[in-house]
C-alpha cells in the first residue's frame, strides 16, 4: 500500500525558514490601564419639626450602623443645624440608603428627607 500522509499546509512568514520582509507586521505596546476610585456621594439627613428624634437615632442605628451615642450626636447635629451627614459611600449604596431611610419614613408617617451629594 502505498504511504499516504496529509499534505501539510503552508506555514506563514517568518516561520519555518521563510523570511520575514515586514509587511503587515503590528507592534503593540502595552498600557496599564488606571482607573480611578469610584465618585463617593454623602447620606445627609435633613431636620424637620416633626420626626421624632428617637426615630432619626433608630434609622441612624438600622441603616448606617452606628452605635447610640454616635447617632445621637449626629440626631443633635441634624436637629441644632438643619442637616447631618450619615455616611459617605459609593453612589449605588448611597442612593439605595436614601430610598430606605425614605420608605421607613414613609411607613413610620414622618416627614424626615433625606438626600444624597457628591462628596
Amino acid at each position: 500500500m502505498p504511504d499516504e500522509t496529509p499534505p501539510t499546509p503552508p506555514l506563514p512568514p517568518g516561520k519555518g525558514g521563510v523570511p520575514d520582509d515586514g509587511q503587515g507586521a503590528v507592534v503593540v505596546e502595552r498600557r496599564t490601564a488606571k482607573t480611578k476610585p469610584p465618585r463617593m456621594y454623602q447620606v445627609v439627613l435633613l431636620n424637620d419639626d416633626y420626626t421624632p428624634m428617637e426615630f432619626v437615632v433608630m434609622v441612624l442605628q438600622e441603616y448606617f450602623k452606628r452605635d447610640l451615642e454616635t447617632a445621637t450626636q449626629i440626631m443633635l447635629k441634624i436637629h441644632h443645624e438643619g442637616r447631618g451627614v450619615c455616611g459617605v459611600y459609593s453612589k449605588d449604596v448611597a442612593a439605595t440608603k436614601v430610598e430606605l431611610v425614605l420608605a421607613a419614613a414613609r411607613r413610620g408617617g414622618h416627614p424626615l428627607q433625606c438626600i444624597m451629594e457628591a462628596a
